[in-house]
C-alpha cells in the first residue's frame, strides 16, 4: 500500500489553525492516551515553539485520503550508560558522543521518535502495521541526516513487554530509563519511560 507523509507544517500553513485543528481533532488512540493527546493538544504548540516536527501519514481508503497515524521527530541530548550498550555499539556511538569525566556515561544529542501511533477512528489502524509506521519514522530521520550527519536516533516508550519486543524486533536496544516529568505522569502509566536506540546505517 502507498503511503504520503504531509507535514503538519506545511498543512498549518496551507489552510490554517482553525481547520488543522479540526483534522487533528479525529484521531483516536485508545491503546494510548499520550499519543491521543499529543496530537490533539500539543502537536501545533510544538510547531509553532520549533521544539518538535509532526508527519502524518495518509492512504487512499474507499476513494478518500485518510490519516492512519503520525509520528513527531525532535532533536535531544541524552546520557547513556556505557555498560548497557555491547562493545561494538559503545565504539560506534562514541564518535558522535562526549563522555563524562567518569567515562561511565555518553552525552549525545541524537534524532528522537517522540511520538508514534496509529489512528483507531474508522479502524484506520487497519491500513499500516506498526513496523510500516515505524520505518517512515526512521526514513525520515535518515533524510536529515544525509544532510547533517549522524546515524543514530532513539525512542521512549512505556515499559510494557510488547511495546519493548515490537521496538527490538525493529532493531533498537534499550539503554535506559528516564523519570516521567509531572504533566507526563496522566497520560502515560508507571513513572519512567524506556530509552531505546538505533544504528538507522543498519537499516
Amino acid at each position: 500500500m502507498a503511503y504520503n507523509i504531509i507535514s503538519l507544517k506545511d498543512m498549518y500553513a496551507a489552510i490554517g489553525e482553525n481547520k488543522a485543528k479540526e483534522i487533528l481533532s479525529n484521531f483516536e488512540c485508545p491503546l494510548n492516551k499520550d499519543v491521543e493527546y499529543f496530537i490533539k493538544e500539543k502537536a501545533l504548540q510544538f510547531l509553532k515553539m520549533r521544539i518538535s516536527q509532526t508527519f502524518l501519514v495518509s492512504t487512499s481508503f474507499k476513494g478518500q485520503n485518510v490519516i492512519v497515524g503520525y509520528f513527531a521527530l525532535t532533536n535531544k541530548i541524552t546520557k547513556i550508560k556505557k555498560s548497557s550498550l555491547s562493545n561494538s555499539l559503545k565504539k560506534r556511538i562514541s564518535r558522535f558522543a562526549e563522555q563524562s569525566t567518569t567515562e561511565k556515561y555518553f552525552y549525545v544529542s541524537l534524532p528522537l521518535i517522540g511520538q508514534l501511533g496509529k489512528n483507531y477512528k474508522n479502524n484506520y489502524n487497519s491500513l499500516i502495521s506498526g513496523d510500516e509506521l515505524l520505518k517512515l519514522a526512521c526514513d525520515k530521520v535518515i533524510e536529515a541526516q544525509n544532510i547533517l550527519g549522524g546515524k543514530f536516533a532513539f525512542v521512549e516508550c512505556e515499559d510494557k513487554e510488547k511495546l519493548k519486543e515490537f521496538y527490538e524486533s525493529n532493531g533498537f536496544v534499550c539503554f535506559g530509563k528516564r523519570n516521567l516529568e509531572k504533566d507526563e505522569k496522566e497520560q502515560n502509566t508507571g513513572n519512567y519511560l524506556l530509552q531505546m536506540l538505533c544504528d538507522l546505517s543498519n537499516n
